[in-house]
C-alpha cells in the first residue's frame, strides 16, 4: 500500500511538474500555492497579471517563496506582444522592425537589455523569440512577430535574440516550430495547414530553428499546424514524427519542449485540452502551455488527472512523463542558477548561460529600444516637399481587430505621442467595416478632422480592404494626409508623407511622431 501511494504521488507530483498554467490577478491566487506546494513547478504570466515592474517583481516573490525553483514563464516578445508593458506599450520594437534595420548587434542589445528587465521582475523563460519565416504577407498571425520573409535573415536575427536574452540570464523559448510563417489562419481558431515540400521546409522555415538550436536555446514552442509532408493525421504539437523525429533525433534539440497555449482551437475543438495534452506529451513534448484564456484550479486539477489517468491507462509510457517532468526541473535549476542560486530576483549573477556568453554586454542600453526603433523607420515622401505638423492635427486611426496573441488591451497608434509633442492634437479611432462603408467612414473622419491636418494611421493596410478603401477617400479629399503604417509594409506609399513603423509598440510611435513634427527631418 505504501508503494502505490508512493507511486501515485510521483505520477501527480509528475503531472504536475508538465503544466505551465496561467491564473487571475496581480497576486497568487491560494490555490495556486497550492498546486506549487503539490508539484506544480511553472506558471505562465499574461498581461493581466501585470500592472508595473514593482507589482510583478512582488508578485514573483510570492510565488518563489512556496519553492525557489518555480519556473516563471512570460509571453513577451516586446513590440506588438508586450506583456511587461501591457499598460502602455512597449518600449522596444518587435522582430519586423529589427529584421528591416538587419543588424543582429542591435537586435541581441535589445533582446538583452528586455531580458535584463524581466530578470529584475523574477521572470525567467520568455516564450520568444518567433523564429517563423513570414512567407505569406496574408499572415493573420504573424506579421510583425517575424523577422521578415527571408529566412537567412530570420535566422540571424533569431541567434541573436537568443544569446542576448540568454546573456540576461532568462531562457529563451524559440517559436512555433517547426514554422507559423506560411499561414491564413489563425490558429487560436482553427487548425492552419501548410502545403508545402520537404525541400521548401528545411531551406525555409526550419533554418531558423536549426540555427537556434546550435545558439542553445533553452527551449522551443510548437506550432498547432498540420504539416502533411511530416504528418498527414497530428498537427506539429501532438506529432511524434515532428516533435521526436524531427526536432530530437534529427535536429538533436535537447532542450524544453513547449507546447502552444492547448485551449486555442486548433486544439481544444478538435481534441480537448485533456487528450491534446495527453497526446503531446506522448508526442514528445515536455510542458503543456494553458492559461490564456483558462486560468483556473478546476483546469490544472483535470489536466494532472488526465495525464495520471493516461499513464495508467498505457496511453502515455510513465518513462516519457518522467523524462518530460526531469527537463522542466533542469531548465528550472538552470534559471535559479542563471539568477544566482540563492539570491533574490533580479540578481547579477549570470551562470549557464548561452554558449561563450558570461555575464552583460558592458554597454548602456537604457534608450536601446527607441534608437531601434528610430533605425526602423521608413519615410517615403510624396510629390511636394513635406511641410512638418506643427498646428494640433487630427489622428484618425483604422484599426482592424486585433489577433488573440496581441491582443487589445495594450494601445498602439501615433496620437498619444503626438498629443505629447503637439498638445491639442485630436483623435478617433475607427474599426473595422464592410467595405461598402468605407466611403462614409472616410466622409466621417473629414467631417470630424475640418481643416487640421490630417494623420492616418493604419495596421497591414495590405491585408484590409476597407481600411484600403476609406484611406484612399481621405487623401482623395485632403492629399496632405500624412499616411503613418504600423503593420507589414506591403502597399504601395501614399500620402504627402508615408511613414512605415515596422510594428506598433510605443516607441515605434514615437519614432513616428518625430518625423511627423520634424522633430527628426523626413530625410533623415
Amino acid at each position: 500500500m505504501t508503494n502505490d501511494l508512493r507511486a501515485t504521488d510521483r505520477l501527480s507530483r509528475d503531472a504536475l511538474a508538465v503544466l505551465q498554467p496561467g491564473f487571475e490577478g496581480t497576486t497568487a491566487p491560494d490555490w495556486l500555492l497550492r498546486q506549487i506546494a503539490d508539484g506544480l513547478s511553472a506558471v505562465g504570466l499574461f498581461g493581466r497579471n501585470i500592472t508595473t515592474p514593482e507589482q510583478l517583481t512582488a508578485l514573483n516573490a510570492q510565488l518563489r517563496a512556496e519553492r525557489d525553483d518555480l519556473l516563471v514563464a512570460i509571453d513577451e516578445e516586446s513590440g506588438d506582444v508586450t506583456r511587461l508593458e501591457v499598460v502602455e506599450g512597449s518600449s522596444f520594437p518587435g522582430n519586423y522592425a529589427l529584421g528591416t534595420v538587419d543588424d543582429p548587434r542591435l537586435t541581441e542589445d535589445v533582446a538583452h537589455e528586455l531580458g535584463r528587465r524581466l530578470a529584475a521582475c523574477g521572470v525567467d523563460l520568455n516564450w520568444a523569440p518567433s523564429a517563423d519565416v513570414n512567407a505569406n504577407p496574408d499572415n493573420p498571425v504573424i506579421g510583425v512577430r517575424s523577422f521578415g520573409a527571408d529566412a537567412g535573415l530570420t535566422a540571424r536575427h533569431t541567434v541573436a535574440y537568443v544569446h542576448g536574452l540568454q546573456a540576461a540570464g532568462v531562457a529563451a523559448c524559440v517559436k512555433h516550430f517547426p514554422g507559423h510563417g506560411d499561414t491564413n489562419v489563425d490558429s487560436h481558431h482553427a487548425m492552419p495547414r501548410i502545403d508545402v515540400g520537404l525541400e521548401t521546409l528545411h531551406a525555409r522555415d526550419l533554418l531558423p530553428f536549426r540555427e537556434a538550436i546550435a545558439a542553445g536555446t533553452k527551449a522551443v514552442m510548437s506550432a498547432h499546424i498540420l504539416l502533411p509532408v511530416l504528418d498527414a493525421d497530428r498537427p506539429a504539437t501532438l506529432s511524434p514524427r515532428i516533435l521526436t523525429g524531427l526536432l530530437r533525433e534529427e535536429l538533436g534539440f535537447d532542450g524544453l519542449i513547449v507546447t502552444d497555449g492547448m485551449e486555442m482551437q486548433a486544439i481544444s475543438a478538435v481534441y480537448g485540452i485533456e487528450r491534446g495534452s495527453v497526446l503531446a506529451l506522448a508526442a514528445g513534448a515536455d510542458a503543456i502551455c494553458v492559461g490564456g484564456g483558462l486560468a483556473d484550479e478546476l483546469t490544472v486539477l483535470r489536466l494532472r488527472d488526465a495525464i495520471v489517468a493516461a499513464v495508467r491507462d498505457g496511453d502515455l509510457p510513465e518513462e516519457r512523463l518522467a523524462d518530460a517532468a526531469a527537463r522542466v526541473r533542469a531548465l528550472a535549476d538552470w534559471t535559479r542558477r542563471a539568477r544566482g542560486a540563492d539570491a533574490e530576483p533580479g540578481a547579477e549573477t549570470q551562470e549557464g548561460t548561452a554558449p561563450g556568453v558570461r555575464g552583460g554586454t558592458g554597454r548602456d542600453l537604457a534608450d536601446i529600444g527607441l534608437v531601434a526603433a528610430r533605425r526602423a523607420v521608413l519615410v517615403t515622401p510624396g510629390e511636394q516637399p513635406y511641410e512638418p505638423v506643427t498646428e494640433p492635427p487630427y489622428v484618425a486611426t483604422f484599426s482592424p481587430e486585433a489577433n488573440i496573441a496581441v491582443g487589445d488591451e495594450t494601445p498602439w497608434g501615433v496620437a498619444g505621442e503626438l498629443t505629447a509633442m503637439v498638445p491639442g492634437t485630436l483623435s478617433a479611432t475607427y474599426t473595422d467595416v464592410a467595405v461598402d462603408a468605407a466611403d462614409a467612414l472616410a466622409g466621417e473622419v473629414l467631417a470630424a478632422a475640418e481643416d487640421r491636418r490630417i494623420v492616418a494611421v493604419v495596421r497591414d493596410v495590405h491585408r484590409h480592404p476597407w481600411m484600403a478603401t476609406a484611406l484612399d477617400a481621405v487623401l482623395a479629399a485632403r492629399p496632405d494626409t500624412v499616411v503613418v503604417e504600423m503593420g507589414v509594409n506591403r502597399a504601395e506609399p501614399k500620402g504627402a508623407l508615408h511613414i512605415a513603423t515596422h510594428g506598433a509598440a510605443r516607441v515605434c510611435g514615437r519614432a513616428a511622431a518625430e518625423v511627423v513634427t520634424g522633430a527628426v527631418s523626413a530625410g533623415d
